[in-house]
């Protein structure tokens, strides 16, 4: 399951780097964490969306880490 969660939000991160590249020619994912950098990035419905589904998807990461140490 954590393989599976780490495959699905390395996918996630690329294509919120590649909606960014879009708009922004030279940002890199580090610059993806500060998106209030960029205007055009942090008032932009879509690249909004997409971040989202990618913190949820760490949420659920998160939450998944704390279940399996919890239970050992």
């Amino acid at each position: 399951m954590e393989k599976i969660l780490e495959e699905m939000i390395d996918q996630q991160e690329n294509k919120l780097l590649s909606i960014a590249q879009r708009y922004v020619h030279n940002i890199s994912k580090e610059d993806l964490l500060q998106p209030f950098d960029y205007p055009i990035l942090e008032n932009h419905p879509y690249f909004r969306y997409e971040e989202g589904v990618l913190q949820g998807m760490k949420m659920v990461q998160a939450a998944f880490r704390a279940e399996l140490f919890s239970s050992s």
